[in-house]
């Protein structure tokens, strides 16, 4: 049987205001609070909250047969707690149906699993937590930032102990091979692979409202004729998409509502069904090992990382950035650790991308700059003084050794705090038995009363 696994991410940056030189060192505050505000709501209710009602209504209306998943980050669960809580709750009731799956990601939507292992582990965690707190599921797919996927990556979040994780099903990594099979990665072969098949996700996504396209316009019964026309032994089609297609990218005006929910039926009356990640990687057999070694992404028509990482302002701003981090991770301050992580959201580097042509109007209609060189200019301000902070804590004058000699003490200790805790548990522990036991001893040892002689009549 044929199945559809629907995934959406959820993602909006903390866009920082305009941060002049004369800032650094004065000013600690580094967001547009307006901004932030005025584009969550607005996205939330053209887009977010009557797409969960839409997903709800396929949900009961199929009777649970309709499912999906969602990857949101951690800084948009922060923002959309802050501005838009009623979309936190009708988040919870869909987790309810026990049709939806909440995936993995980094918390603050980062490179770090680019260049630093620890922080990429640290955020990974972080948002699974926070997943668990609000939706009551531990996440057990991994979907990385953007879908950012190598084997190196693959090794990393195996040993974190996912069962399977989703990536782009780029051309020139597959080859001839179909995206619409469940694959393994080749440097971690228990961890599944799910690809997405960006032809006809990208139908929806981007082509749906399109008057030139030739297939506008585009119906749910169409739609599905597609998907039934493919191989029979192609037993899984993943659709991997931005939340914001329905509503945002998709206006309701375009019908992108009325098309999702007549999926289901269409679906069920070709014999296609509907399927979560876990549910694909537990139940569908690999069929071969895929071997990336080199970043892959789904941006672009390069699926690569030059989007973010493509130029020298990328690349500098990115190199200083992480180049604090052992010193960040030091640090006390709740202040400085949400900072750190809001400064690391790839959309700061995005904006600074310096592409052409089509895809210069792709990242120029996300930025809220004029220029790449403005985005780098303001970022790199903001950084310069957060460093000044961190600096104060732990000063850049200490060489990387002293540091991680430092970082080695601090580890020794609290394994040595550990184990002492463990030892004083023990100690409880025997205490408590031999208390116990001296009880017992000393009970059994009391001479026993002779019952009393009944008086005779």
């Amino acid at each position: 049987m044929k199945t559809i696994c629907f995934y959406f991410q959820i993602h909006q940056p903390f866009r920082l205001k305009r941060y002049r030189f004369f800032d650094i060192g004065s000013d600690h505050y580094y967001y547009d609070d307006f901004n932030n505000e005025e584009i969550i709501h607005r996205i939330a209710q053209r887009s977010y909250i009557p797409a969960n009602q839409t997903l709800l209504e396929m949900i009961r209306n199929s009777d649970g047969k309709f499912k999906v998943a969602f990857s949101i980050s951690g800084v948009a669960l922060d923002q959309l707690e802050i501005y838009v809580p009623e979309f936190i709750d009708s988040m919870k009731e869909l987790a309810k149906t026990g049709c939806v799956e909440f995936l993995s990601e980094t918390y603050a939507h980062s490179l770090a699993s680019l260049i630093d292992p620890v922080e990429f582990q640290n955020q990974v965690k972080e948002h699974a937590d926070r997943i668990e707190m609000l939706f009551g599921q531990r996440p057990k797919v991994f979907r990385n930032t953007e879908l950012i996927y190598s084997d190196e990556i693959a090794s990393m979040v195996a040993a974190m102990g996912f069962q399977g994780m989703i990536t782009e099903g780029a051309k020139h990594i597959l080859g001839w091979k179909s995206p619409n099979y469940l694959y393994s990665a080749a440097t971690a072969p228990h961890l599944k692979l799910l690809l997405k098949n960006y032809k006809i996700s990208d139908d929806i996504a981007f082509r749906f409202s399109n008057y030139e396209w030739s297939e506008y316009p585009l119906t749910a019964d169409k739609f599905i004729g597609w998907i039934k026309s493919f191989p029979e032994s192609e037993q899984i089609v993943n659709l991997f998409m931005n939340y914001e297609t329905l509503g945002e990218l998709q206006p309701r005006e375009t019908g992108i509502f009325e098309f999702m929910k007549a999926l289901p039926r269409f679906a069920e009356e070709n014999g296609i069904g509907f399927i979560t990640p876990t549910e694909a990687i537990s139940r569908l057999k690999s069929v071969d090992k895929l071997y990336v070694p080199n970043v892959i992404s789904w941006a672009d028509e390069e699926r690569d990382t030059s989007a973010w990482l493509g130029n020298i302002l990328q690349d500098e701003a990115f190199e200083k950035l992480y180049s604090i981090g052992e010193r960040v991770r030091l640090c006390e301050d709740r202040r400085i650790k949400q900072d750190w992580k809001y400064l690391q959201t790839s959309d700061h580097f995005y904006y600074m991308c310096t592409k052409h042509l089509s895809d210069g109007a792709v990242h120029s209609h996300y930025s809220p700059y004029d220029s790449p060189y403005e985005a780098f200019t303001n970022y790199m301000n903001v950084l310069s003084d957060f460093i000044v902070r961190v600096e104060a804590q732990y000063p850049l004058s200490i060489e990387n050794e002293e540091l991680n000699s430092l970082i080695t003490t601090i580890k020794n200790q609290s394994s040595e705090i550990e184990a002492l805790q463990k030892q004083l548990k023990s100690a409880k522990a025997e205490k408590k038995a031999k208390t116990e036991k001296a009880k017992l001893a000393a009970k059994s040892a009391e001479p026993k009363k002779e019952p009393k002689k009944k008086n005779k009549a």
